[in-house]
Order: C-alpha cells, then structure tokens, then sequence
C-alpha cells in the first residue's frame, strides 16, 4: 500500500513558514471503523522537502503520533517564496506519495513593524486634522467661548 499524499497548509511567520500536516486516510477497517494510520503504525515518519530560489532541500527525517500536527521552519530569508510538499513513511512502509507543492512568501519582522508605525502614523494624522478643524470652527465663530470677554474687546 502507498502512503499518501498528507494534506498539507502552509502559513507565513516573520523569518519563517508554518506548517501543518494532517495525515492521508487508510482503507483498512477494523469492525466496520475506519482506521487511521495512527492505530495501524502507531509511528510514522514525515519528510518536508523544501525548495526556495536556492535549490530542493530535504529536512531530515521526523517522527509523529499524531494525526494532525504542526511544525515551523525558522531561519529563513525574508520576502522570498518557499514551497514545501511532504511525505509519510512507515517503519513497515517505505512506499510513500509526496503531496503537492504548496507555496508562501516568509514574512519580514521589518514587514510587521512597518504596518505598526502605518497605522501609528495614521492615528497621529487623523487626530491632527481633528484639531485644525476645530480650530478653524472655533476661528470662525461657530464655538462659542465660555470665558467671557472684557467689554472692550467685543
């Protein structure tokens, strides 16, 4: 029997992917239950392929007990596209089918920072034109002011 493909989601981080793996289902039955490759093997092991601009790397080899379980690639060069596609083996089962290449572009920590201060920017412009306007409705009249004038300069 072959092994795959796991279904696989990927998401950006700052400086790295997210990644999470949920594994493919069986066709063995147990009583009419459809058993998971989890309660057949108990253990299996993954591979995530890698690929960016630089070339195909292959991680090493890791191990899981769960059906749907995450992992993250760190140290990776910002703005630039990654794909992955991973594959599941079994101790008894070498033969496995790699699933498809997913893609996603590293987020940059300067990236995040930057939509901070946008958004800092933004608040300190809005409350600015706040008080220009007020300031010219008060100019012209509009506001009246609670403190009262000397006669003699009304």
């Amino acid at each position: 029997a072959i092994l795959g493909p796991p279904e696989v989601n990927i998401t950006s981080c700052p400086n790295c992917i997210n990644i999470t793996i949920k594994l493919p289902t069986s066709h063995f039955r147990n009583k009419g239950k459809l058993l998971s490759l989890i309660n057949i093997y108990e253990e299996l092991d993954y591979i995530i392929t890698l690929k960016s601009q630089d070339g195909e790397h292959k991680r090493p080899r890791q191990r899981t007990t769960e059906e749907v379980f995450s992992t993250v690639i760190g140290d990776l060069y910002p703005s630039r596209n990654y794909c992955v596609s991973v594959a599941i083996t079994a101790s008894l089962n070498k033969n496995a089918m790699p699933s498809p290449w997913k893609c996603v572009t590293a987020d940059s920590e300067t990236q995040r920072q930057g939509y901070h201060a946008v958004a800092v920017a933004g608040a300190v412009c809005v409350s600015l034109i706040i008080a220009v306007v007020l300031r010219c409705v008060h100019a012209a009249g509009f506001v009246l002011l609670k403190v009262s004038l000397p006669q003699t300069l009304v």
